[in-house]
């Protein structure tokens, strides 16, 4: 049997525009002479929904354009198995994640999704029943064993601890199953790009049956979903592969004995170049979602406004951004000179406000006051008044942009990475004012390799950026090393904190020098209220800052 798999970009609630999708890719997988087109997760309204599954209207939207494109495929010889949002009736959540089978015209099986994630950035028990029981779907000779997302994300062979007492796919399989179908909307990160596979081919493997997993493409929000579709026979080897990072339609031969044959795309194998693509996506449909064509950001001619530069050329077009260099008393000529350099070699516009006379206005307008309420008397009073100037030029910057964004229509991008973010080495009103903050779950030991594997396609990034100190360039001298430890040490403790939950004492056992681990959880703990107001940032690992970290802002 010939089944396709269509890895859709839908958007959610455009009940119109999806529909046109899902009949597009059924019209071509027909073509190929596929019997059946798997669609993503709840591909019907677009995924994830959140509370609009809580909008009687938008649930009826959804059961209207199932039923408007069963009558569409009235006439077609290809079925398709489409995720929605299904009705159920009370008592309960009222809504089933459901998959349905579309042929001839009418909805002649429904499947249910029995596992319901509510980890990281996933909350679905919030508006879905669990399935109570799954069986097998008879098709054309077949017997389905149709799964969604996180029903194959359970197999007891493969995790060392699971998250649910039930397997579904094991219920499926002893109930007659002789294929597995997966319709998932899995998020990317960098590690499940590896783990994803690796997780398909172990359950192929042991229930030595073929599986076909089709997944849903596109940024929404702060997630990016990779697409990666796969086909794999029953010995867990990959038969067929769709794109990353882009729509594609991949059909696939499933033989009665488990073998399959297919389409067959190239696999990115370097987890920078995926990352990139990743985070264009994102950037490119969070931006047009939003009702922007262009974008613009501040060059500083540092190392990450060069990558968030680079990654919005390749995501809406170097004619639609716009880099603005605005230097202060403490920038460097070198500094200019690498924005400049960036913005001719990516096409980008590029213009440059001095902030010095600004800046002098705040200070002269501000020294009564400031000196009258806060006056400078001791150390302490000292360095709060240094970080206040740096604060003010950081703010200065914020206001120019943000005016720019909004008489030129741009989406402001923010270039603050994850490092910076977690410490609080960023001004709220700031460098943190902006739209989407493109970088903001990447660490900046891996802002260096993307950058460096943006080079390696063509060398867009000045050198000098990529090999001077990083500074914020807000006092004389200032480095960034000056209140952060080297960030090969910050980074190891931070993804040590954040994905693995260690505190200051557990890092000090693991090997780190305990004063840098308290003041590193220290800076992550205070800054809590930043990050509380920083605009949506990708997220490309295992743990973002984002829906997916839920730590309250004041605590002990």
């Amino acid at each position: 049997m010939k089944f396709a798999l269509a890895q859709v970009n839908p958007t959610i609630g455009d009940f119109p525009g999806n529909r046109r999708l899902l009949l597009d890719a059924v019209a071509a997988a027909e073509k190929r002479g596929a019997e059946l087109v798997l669609f993503p997760e709840l591909a019907i309204c677009g995924y994830p929904p959140k509370d609009l599954l809580e909008r009687p209207a938008f649930v009826e939207d959804a059961r209207a354009s199932l039923a408007a494109l069963a009558a569409a495929l009235g006439g077609s010889k290809t079925a398709a198995l489409v995720g929605f949002p299904e009705p159920l009736p009370a008592p309960g959540r009222g809504l089933s994640n459901s998959a349905a089978l579309i042929d001839g015209g009418r909805v002649v099986q429904v499947a249910r999704k029995s596992l319901l994630p509510t980890y990281d950035v996933f909350d679905e028990r919030r508006y879905f029943e669990p399935a109570t029981d799954v069986a097998p779907v008879p098709f054309r000779g077949r017997r389905l064993g149709i799964s969604i997302c996180e029903d194959i994300w359970n197999d007891a062979d493969f995790w060392p601890e699971r998250l649910y007492r039930r397997d579904p796919i094991e219920a499926l399989v002893k109930a007659g199953a002789d294929v597995i179908l997966n319709v998932s909307a899995s998020p990317f990160t960098i590690e499940k790009r590896h783990l994803r596979p690796r997780m398909l081919a172990a359950t192929a493997r042991r229930w030595r049956r073929p599986l076909l997993f089709v997944n849903q493409v596109g940024g929404q929000d702060d997630l990016v979903f990779d697409g990666a579709s796969l086909a794999l026979d029953a010995a867990g080897r990959v038969a067929a592969r769709a794109l990353e990072h882009a729509p594609d339609l991949i059909v696939a031969e499933v033989e009665a004995d488990g073998a399959v044959s297919g389409d067959l795309r190239p696999d990115e194998l370097s987890d920078e170049r995926s990352a990139l693509g990743a985070l264009a996506l994102g950037t490119r449909d969070y931006a047009r979602r939003c009702g922007f064509s262009r974008a613009l950001l501040g060059l500083s001619g540092g190392i990450d406004s060069a990558l968030v530069a680079a990654i919005a050329a390749r995501a809406l077009g170097p004619n639609n951004v716009l880099g603005v260099a605005m230097p202060s008393r403490y920038s460097s000529e070198g500094s200019l000179r690498d924005a400049e350099a960036l913005a001719k070699n990516l096409g980008i516009a590029f213009t440059v406000i001095p902030i010095e006379p600004m800046f002098e206005a705040y200070l002269k307008t501000l020294a009564p006051a400031l000196d009258a309420f806060a006056p400078a008397s001791s150390p302490a009073a000292a360095a709060a008044a240094d970080l206040t100037e740096q604060n003010l030029q950081a703010r200065v910057r914020g206001a120019i942009l943000m005016a720019l964004s909004n008489r030129q229509d741009r989406l402001l991008l923010t270039t603050g990475n994850k490092s910076e973010i977690a410490t609080g080495y960023c001004t709220l009103y700031g460098d943190m004012a902006g739209g989407l903050a493109v970088i903001s779950d990447a660490p900046k030991t891996l802002v260096y390799r993307l950058a460096r594997a943006v080079n390696a396609e063509e060398p867009v990034i000045p050198e000098a950026t990529l090999t001077k100190a990083p500074s914020a360039e807000l006092r004389p001298n200032q480095t960034d090393q000056d209140s952060l430890p080297p960030y090969e040490v910050l980074d190891a403790i931070l993804e040590a904190h954040l994905a693995r939950g260690l505190d200051a004492p557990a890092l000090a056992a693991a090997g780190f020098d305990a004063a840098v681990a308290r003041d590193v959880v220290r800076r992550v703990q205070q800054s809590e209220y930043k990050r509380r107001q920083m605009p949506p940032g990708l997220k490309i690992t295992g743990k973002s800052f984002g829906p997916g970290r839920r730590y309250p802002i004041a605590r002990a």
